[in-house]
C-alpha cells in the first residue's frame, strides 16, 4: 500500500507550535523563580530580596566637575571635594577596636573639638557593645563629625605621621612610624580600613565671589546639574560621568563602597577655559555698580567684547536687591530684550547710506515737533534744531530727522528697509554659546499691530525689540570693517592639558554694508562724541565713536515720560578699534528729567570702562621713543655710589653719562655735563657719604663695624657720629 506523502508545510507548523509553547513555558517557569527566590528563597535566615535591600546596593559614585577658567587662566569656577566622616563599628576585631578606641576619641576631641574625648568615646564604645550583642540590630555607622570636613583636613586622618617605639626581641627600643589615623589608615595586607568610613561628595566654589556669577552660573541644589549660565549651557562637558558600584548598607541613608568591587570608575567633567578677563569684569562691575546706586536706577548690563575676534572680556549685569544693594540675579545682556531707543538709529542711517543718503543732505526739522497720522514725532530740544545735515541729525539725535530719512527712503516699500534690518543681523540672534538669548521682535507688515506709523517708529528705535548683546554686534560689526562677528564666551574645551575642541571666531562672509557706507558710518559715530550728545566723555587720549540711546520705558501698554532705559554702544580706539562696549541702565531716578538722558548716565560708565581698560591693557599704549635720558637726570638722581651699580642703572635706564672711574666715587658738574671722581679708597678710612643711597651707606658704615640710625627718605644729606651711633639724615 502506498503511502500518502505527509504535508511539509503542516508539519513546518506544528513543529512551531510546539517551541513557542516551550518558550513560553521556560519564561513562566524563570519569572516564577525569580519572584521565588526574591520573595521566599532565604539566605541567612531572611528572604533574599530584604537582604539584598538592607546590606547591599548598587549606587554611583560622582564625577567631579569640570573648572571654568578665565581668559589669562585664572579658576573663576571650580569643584572642592568634601568628605563626611563616620566609623563603621562591626568592622574591626575587638582586640583592635577596644586598643584603639581611645587614641581615635582622642584625635577627633583634640583635631575638630566638637564633643570631648570622654563622649566620643562612650558613643563609640556604645555602638560596639550592641552590634556584639545582636549584629543585625545594632547601629553600623556612627556619624563623628556633625559637618563636612575640607581636603586638608581628611588629608590629616589619612597622613598624619605617629611616632613610638617597640622593644625588640633583645630588649632595645626600637623607633617606628605609621601614617594615617586608626580605624581610617588603610593596611598594606588588604588595602582596607578597619571601618573608618570617608564619603566624598563636591561643591562648587567661585574663587572670585560674585564675580560675573549669572554668566559663570550656579547648579541646582537638588539635581547637581547646572541651573543657569554657563554651568547650564556647557552642563553636559562638565558633568563627566558617574561611576557604578556596589555598596554596603549601613542605615537608611548611609553606604559604604565594597571594598572588594572595584567597579565602573566615574570620568570627571572637561574643563572651559572662557574668554572672559577678571580684571575688565572687575572694571565693569564696579563702574556699573557706582552709577546704579548714584541713579537708584532698576538694572544694567555692560558688555566689553574684543572686535575682531568676538571674544566678550566682561558681561555684568546687576539687578536691584533690596533698598539699597545690587546682584547678579538676571542676565539682562543675553535675555533682556526691550526698545533700544535711539542707537536703534544706526541701523536706519546706514541703510539709508546704503540707498544713496549724503551726509550733507538738509533736513527742516523746525522746533522739533511734527505729525504723521496718529503720531507726533518730538526731539528732546524743546526748541527743536531747525535745519540740520543728516549727519547732524545722527550727532544731536533727532527723532524728527530721522522720520524725514526713513520717509524719504522706505515708506515707499518698507520690505526694502526689513532686508537691510537683516542684513544687519538684527532679525536674528547672535547664536552665543549659551541658553536663553531669545530672537529680536521686530515687526513686520504681515503683523497684525503693523500700522502707517510703524517706520516711523522703528526708525528711532520703537516697535523692535532686542538684546543688549544683539545691539552690541552690530556695532561691532561696523568698528570691524563691516564684517559682522559671531560673539563667544568659551573658546577651549580641555581635558587636562588636551584640547577636545577649540572654537575659533566665525565671522560673516560678507560685508554688513558697502565700504563707503561704513566709512558715512564711523564718521558719524566720532561726531557724536565730537561734538553731539556725548561730548561729555571725550577722551584726549583715545578717541571714542559712539552712540547715546534713551528710550521711554511702557508701563502697562503706555510709554511714561520720565522713565528711561539709557544705554550708550561705541568702540575705542576710534582710529583702531580694539574693544567695543555697551553700557545699558534702566529706569534712573533722582535727577531732573534732562539729566535722566543717555548722555548724562550711561555714556559716563562707557567713559570710566574704557579709560581703566586702556590704562590696564599695555598693549593699547603707545610704545616708547628709545631715547636717551639726559646727562643732567644723571646729576640729579645719582649723585654718588659705587661706580660698577652706577654703571648698571646708567645702562638699564639709558642715561647719557657713562661712569668711567671705579670705586666709590661721586659727581662733579663740569661744563659738558658730569664728571665723576673718586672719593677716598683707603680701606681704613670712611669715605664722604653725602649724596650716597641709605643701602650703599648702610654697607660702608656697618663693615666699618657702626651702628646706624637714621631719618628720613632719598639720599644722604647730613651725617655724624655721636653717643655710639652714625646718625644720618636723609632728604
Amino acid at each position: 500500500m502506498i503511502k500518502r506523502p505527509k504535508n511539509i508545510r503542516d508539519d513546518i507548523l506544528q513543529r512551531s507550535w510546539l517551541i513557542t509553547a516551550g518558550l513560553i513555558a521556560l519564561g513562566i517557569f524563570v519569572i516564577y523563580r525569580i519572584f521565588y527566590i526574591q520573595h521566599y528563597a532565604l539566605y541567612k535566615g531572611k528572604p533574599w530580596i530584604d537582604y539584598m535591600s538592607k546590606t547591599v546596593r548598587i549606587d554611583t559614585i560622582p564625577a567631579m566637575r569640570g573648572n571654568i577658567y578665565s581668559n589669562d587662566g585664572s579658576l573663576i569656577a571650580t569643584s572642592l571635594p568634601y568628605f563626611e566622616v563616620s566609623i563603621d563599628p562591626s568592622v574591626a576585631d575587638s582586640t583592635y577596636f577596644y586598643t584603639r578606641v581611645d587614641s581615635l576619641a582622642t584625635l577627633f576631641a583634640s583635631t575638630f573639638k566638637q564633643k570631648s574625648k570622654e563622649e566620643y568615646r562612650r558613643e563609640l564604645v556604645f555602638a560596639r557593645h550592641e552590634y556584639e550583642k545582636n549584629a543585625r540590630k545594632g547601629n553600623r555607622n556612627i556619624r563623628l563629625i556633625k559637618r563636612k570636613i575640607t581636603y586638608r583636613e581628611y588629608d590629616i586622618i589619612l597622613n598624619q605621621t605617629f611616632k613610638s617605639y617597640r622593644i625588640t626581641k633583645e630588649g632595645k627600643r626600637e623607633p617606628v612610624s605609621w601614617n594615617g589615623w586608626p580605624f581610617f589608615r588603610r593596611f598594606a595586607s588588604t588595602g582596607r580600613s578597619k571601618g573608618g568610613k570617608l564619603t566624598i561628595s563636591y561643591e562648587r566654589y567661585n574663587p572670585f565671589g560674585s564675580l560675573a556669577e549669572r554668566t559663570i552660573g550656579y547648579l541646582d541644589r537638588g539635581t547637581r546639574r547646572g541651573l543657569v549660565g554657563i554651568e547650564a549651557s556647557f552642563d553636559k562637558k562638565l558633568a563627566g560621568a558617574p561611576g557604578v558600584g556596589l555598596f554596603r548598607v549601613l542605615d537608611d541613608q548611609t553606604f559604604m563602597p565594597n571594598e572588594d568591587d572595584a567597579g565602573l570608575q566615574p570620568i570627571n567633567g572637561y574643563d572651559l577655559h572662557t574668554t572672559l578677563d577678571v580684571n575688565f569684569q572687575d572694571i565693569a562691575e564696579t563702574a556699573l555698580r557706582n552709577t546704579l546706586q548714584r541713579y537708584k536706577a532698576s538694572h544694567g548690563c555692560v558688555i566689553v567684547m574684543e572686535v575682531q575676534t568676538g571674544e566678550i572680556r566682561a558681561i555684568a549685569n546687576l539687578s536691584r536687591y533690596g533698598d539699597s544693594t545690587y546682584r547678579e540675579t538676571y542676565n539682562h545682556a543675553l535675555a533682556g530684550r526691550a526698545n533700544p531707543g535711539s542707537t536703534f538709529k544706526l541701523a536706519t542711517m546706514l541703510a539709508g547710506f546704503e540707498e544713496g543718503l549724503p551726509l550733507q543732505k538738509v533736513y527742516h526739522t523746525g522746533d522739533g515737533v511734527v505729525k504723521y497720522s496718529t503720531a507726533t514725532i518730538r526731539d528732546t530740544k524743546r526748541t527743536g534744531h531747525g535745519s540740520i545735515t543728516a549727519q547732524q541729525v545722527f550727532e544731536k539725535s533727532s527723532n524728527v530727522g530721522v522720520h524725514l530719512i526713513m520717509k524719504d527712503y522706505f515708506y515707499a516699500n518698507p520690505a526694502k528697509y526689513l532686508g537691510y534690518l537683516k542684513r544687519f543681523h538684527l532679525r536674528e540672534s547672535t547664536q552665543i554659546q549659551m541658553l536663553g538669548e531669545p530672537t529680536p521682535k521686530v515687526r513686520t507688515p504681515s503683523d497684525k499691530l503693523w500700522s502707517k506709523t510703524s517706520l516711523t517708529y522703528m526708525s528711532y528705535g520703537y516697535e523692535s525689540e532686542v538684546t543688549p548683546l544683539q545691539m552690541l554686534a552690530f556695532y561691532n560689526a561696523i568698528a570691524n570693517d563691516g564684517y559682522w562677528v559671531k560673539p563667544i564666551l568659551v573658546k577651549q574645551i580641555k581635558q587636562a592639558d588636551e584640547i577636545i575642541q577649540e572654537i575659533l571666531p566665525t565671522k560673516s562672509a560678507e560685508k554688513i554694508a558697502s565700504e563707503n557706507s561704513l566709512r558715512k558710518a564711523r564718521l558719524i559715530l566720532e561726531g557724536v562724541v565730537e561734538r553731539g550728545t556725548a561730548t561729555n566723555i571725550r577722551n584726549p587720549n583715545c578717541k571714542i565713536a559712539g552712540k547715546t540711546g534713551t528710550a521711554q520705558k511702557l508701563v502697562n501698554g503706555r510709554y511714561v515720560p520720565g522713565l528711561y532705559n539709557t544705554s550708550f554702544i561705541g568702540y575705542f580706539p576710534a582710529n583702531a578699534p580694539r574693544y567695543t562696549c555697551l553700557v545699558m541702565v534702566d529706569s534712573p531716578r533722582g535727577f531732573s528729567m534732562e539729566q535722566l538722558y543717555a548722555g548724562s548716565v550711561a555714556a559716563p560708565v562707557f567713559k570710566e570702562v574704557a579709560d581703566r581698560i586702556i590704562g590696564y591693557d599695555i598693549t593699547m599704549h603707545p610704545p616708547l621713543t628709545n631715547k636717551k635720558n639726559k646727562t643732567s637726570e644723571m646729576s640729579r638722581q645719582l649723585r654718588a655710589g659705587h661706580a660698577e651699580d652706577l654703571r648698571i642703572i646708567s645702562e638699564e635706564m639709558d642715561i647719557e653719562s657713562p661712569v668711567n672711574v671705579d670705586g666709590w666715587v661721586e659727581a662733579r658738574k663740569a661744563s659738558e655735563g658730569v664728571k665723576w671722581e673718586n672719593r677716598d679708597a683707603d680701606p681704613n678710612k670712611l669715605p664722604n657719604l653725602k649724596g650716597m643711597t641709605l643701602r650703599d651707606a648702610l654697607y660702608l658704615l656697618e663693615n666699618h663695624g657702626f651702628k646706624v640710625k637714621y631719618q628720613g627718605k632719598g639720599k644722604v644729606a647730613s651725617y655724624e657720629y655721636k653717643q655710639g651711633f652714625y646718625h644720618l639724615i636723609l632728604t
